[in-house]
């Protein structure tokens, strides 16, 4: 099974080819630019530095959401397109999930995050089974830093924190969690398209057309927007 895997939910860009249990092509960055601009040009010198071509595809796999409202919007779009033009399976994974893929070698639960201003985060909780399968203890969620740290420090276990945006929280995680806490090294920081893609080929498809992403809160617009309408009514 050949599979195109997308992640554009946040500042990092990441697309890989993926055959089976192979990871043949992948591409990282974490830089600050647009996505909209960079994604499918991307995406063809990815297929064509792979002699892979688009009909050869037999899924495309997507980080859903959550995180940034226009990232997640941008990915999810083109990788619908995609499938619906392709006429192959399309399938959608939680951003958290793909983020806390990295963290297969840590021997407790694992907690992936995204930062979301004014101290809130997207964040859950997930582990490895003993057949090396990625499971989640605890559903995705927004919620305030301080109110998730102390829901976690009552199960009195170790837990690894991934994510770019771990720093920006760092120092209210130790101060609530002190030595349960563990930072994950910066290389393990950036979600893996590649073990999206994987992530994605165990899972059943979604339908194409009422496929919608996971943005875990209305957009700030939206929302600003709805206030205004309550406060005139």
């Amino acid at each position: 099974m050949k599979t195109l895997a997308i992640d554009t939910s946040n500042l990092v860009m990441g697309i890989a080819v993926v055959e089976d249990d192979q990871v043949i092509g992948e591409v990282v960055t974490n830089l600050k630019k647009n996505h909209s601009v960079r994604l499918m040009p991307a995406i063809e010198t990815l297929l064509k530095e792979c002699s892979i071509k688009p009909k050869e595809l037999d899924r495309i796999v997507v980080a859903q959401g959550p995180g940034s409202y226009t990232g997640v919007r941008i990915g999810v779009t083109i990788a619908k397109t995609l499938a619906w033009t392709l006429n192959i399976p399309l399938v959608g994974v939680s951003s958290l999930e793909v983020l806390a893929a990295n963290g297969r070698y840590f021997d407790g639960v694992i907690c992936p995050l995204f930062d979301a201003r004014r101290q809130q985060i997207f964040t859950g909780l997930y582990r490895y089974a003993e057949n090396g399968k990625l499971v989640e203890e605890v559903e995705d969620q927004l919620i305030i830093n301080k109110d998730w740290l102390k829901k976690i420090k009552a199960n009195h276990q170790k837990v690894l924190f991934l994510g770019n945006d771990v720093k920006l929280h760092e120092e209210v995680i130790k101060s609530e969690l002190g030595e349960l806490a563990v930072i994950a090294p910066y290389t393990q920081n950036n979600p893996r398209p590649s073990e999206l893609a994987f992530i994605g080929m165990q899972k059943e498809p979604n339908d194409v057309h009422t496929f919608v992403p996971n943005y875990a809160r209305l957009a700030e617009a939206e929302a600003n927007w709805l206030a205004s309408q309550n406060q005139d009514s």
